[in-house]
């Protein structure tokens, strides 16, 4: 596979109990997909407990990464300022899915414009970027939220639904676990299925590299509507029929699939924590995500909060 990235293996096949961030700043330059704008995105290493922020260094505002900021989710999950709505930041999702993947708790996002730049259309350029930054343990416990009852959300024949899991124990750390479906009327897509138990090993070597991709007959339309100025066959999979119009090809087997699947894992690192919970969903997207975490939170009964070290519960 020319032209991929290269990324280094773990040593653990799980996240730990205690909090990480990067030991380095490190930056990079790109253009947001959906605006074309090019922008400045620097990720720096922040104190325990502050999440990961996202900063509008042209603004001088900050935007924590969670899911009660998320303001819109068409064709891509995008933060806003809760004072000031005007004041967004876009297609937060697959950098979010590296923080996650990467097992980082906290980090301060600088960019200068309203989107993060698309790089290749995966995690992959991100996860590179955070491998050359390295992380490191701090002396904090990990935030974990434990689904305790299932949630669900549909829409027509749609769904997203959280469901619990054995609790946790010091014995048996925390973990995201998805099944995911898609459907799609164009041939080179079709019906496709991938499950994920979310941990370094399975985020690196399964979904990163898988990119974003788009119907072609849709294209120009997206365009006339402000979406997908920055697009092309460097940064999407673009499908036409039966089609893959990259010269590249696809990167791996069920890659639309596991994209979604990488979308999945960003969305819900909004949680604020790491999810513990087996996540199902099919003809999903950002704003069924959403709206099953809004779902979650709204049941005080649906879910506890759960400090790793000493391993304790707090009060929902």
């Amino acid at each position: 596979m020319d032209g991929l990235f290269r990324l280094p293996a773990l040593d653990a096949d799980v996240f730990g109990w205690r909090q990480r961030t990067l030991k380095a700043a490190i930056n990079c330059v790109g253009v947001g997909i959906h605006s074309g704008q090019r922008a400045n995105l620097v990720i720096r290493p922040a104190d325990p407990g502050c999440g990961i922020v996202f900063r509008r260094t042209d603004l001088g505002l900050d935007i924590a990464a969670r899911f009660d900021n998320v303001c819109d989710t068409r064709l891509c999950t995008v933060l806003a300022d809760p004072v000031n709505p005007a004041a967004r930041v876009g297609t937060v999702e697959h950098l979010m899915a590296a923080l996650a993947g990467h097992g980082i708790d906290n980090a301060l996002i600088e960019v200068d414009g309203p989107e993060i730049p698309i790089l290749d259309g995966s995690a992959g350029p991100f996860l590179f970027l955070l491998d050359c930054a390295g992380s490191v343990e701090q002396d904090a416990p990990r935030s974990i939220i434990e689904v305790r009852r299932p949630v669900r959300v549909t829409a027509g024949d749609s769904y997203a639904e959280l469901r619990p899991l054995a609790p946790v124990t010091r014995s048996a750390p925390p973990v995201l676990e998805i099944d995911l479906s898609i459907e799609f009327d164009a041939p080179a897509i079709g019906r496709q299925s991938c499950s994920l138990r979310l941990t370094p090993d399975t985020f690196r070597h399964q979904i990163a590299e898988a990119r974003t991709f788009a119907l072609a007959p849709d294209i120009a339309e997206l365009q006339t509507a402000g979406f997908g100025l920055g697009g092309s066959l460097d940064n999407v999979v673009v499908v036409d029929g039966e089609t893959v119009l990259n010269p590249g090809g696809l990167r791996m087997d069920h890659e639309f699939a596991n994209h979604k699947l990488l979308d999945a894992v960003g969305d819900m690192a909004l949680a604020g924590g790491l999810l513990h919970g087996r996540f199902i969903t099919h003809r999903g997207g950002h704003a069924l995500n959403n709206r099953l975490l809004k779902a979650l939170f709204a049941d005080a009964a649906a879910w506890q909060s759960v400090t790793s070290e000493p391993l304790t519960v707090s009060a929902a």
